[in-house]
Parts: C-alpha cells; structure tokens; sequence
C-alpha cells in the first residue's frame, strides 16, 4: 500500500472519521406535539437534541421511515412560552432504545419550517449553546 496515494484505504478510513453533520447538535430536553402530515390525531413527545438541520426525539409510536409529521416544539422563552412549527421527515429509527417506557428513536429532517420559526430555533440552539 502506497502511503503517498490518496486512494489508499487508509485515507479513506481517515476521511470516513471527519464529522459528517452539516449542522452541530445541541443536547435539549423539549416537549413536542407531532401528528402525521395527513392525519388528525396529535400525539406528545420529546426533542432529545436539536440543530438547524433536524431533532432527535422520542414518540411513543412506531413511525415509518419516509414518514412527514408536523411538528410544534414548546420552550419558555424569557416569561413566554413559545412554540417552533415545522414539517419533519423521518430519516432513521431506532427501535430497540428505550422501547420497555414504550419510547421509539426516530432522526427527523427538516422537509419545512417558516423563516420566523427558523429564527426562533437558531436563536434557541444559540442560547443552549452557552
């Protein structure tokens, strides 16, 4: 194996190691109300970490991957509690963590989320940040 040559495995091993995440995650503990895109019934959760990019959260159902579910996130800002609307897609699920609380880990992708909500979750993940 040349070690001069970029294509070796061992650069490529060193590359697959550099953050592959377009935006930093922020550990946070939020309540959230979500309920499928075309559906009626609303259902609570929780963020378990936030970026401008998309959540991690725990919902109490089993979602398929390709799912979009409107999404309002709650938090207290200053003495108001504020909410941050947006649509989110499921990108992956990890159903074996914690399932005994019947909690199910779902990674959602922001699919859209009004600039004003946008500024909130930056100024948000701004503040978590400090």
């Amino acid at each position: 194996m040349d070690q001069n040559n970029p294509s070796t495995s061992q650069t490529k091993m060193g590359v697959l190691a550099i953050e592959k995440r377009k935006y930093p995650r922020f550990s946070v503990e939020l309540p959230l109300d979500y309920s499928r895109v075309n559906g009626k019934e609303t259902y609570g959760g929780m963020v378990a970490n936030a970026s401008e990019g998309g959540l991690l959260v725990y919902l109490p159902e089993r979602i398929e991957i390709g799912s979009l579910l409107k999404i309002e996130i709650f938090y207290v800002g200053g003495l108001e509690l504020n909410t941050i609307k947006a649509v989110g897609k499921v990108v992956w699920a990890d159903l074996a963590a914690r399932e005994s609380w019947g909690e199910h880990r779902y990674g959602l992708q922001f699919e859209s989320i009004d600039e004003k909500d946008f500024n909130r979750l930056t100024t948000l993940l701004k503040e978590v940040g400090k």
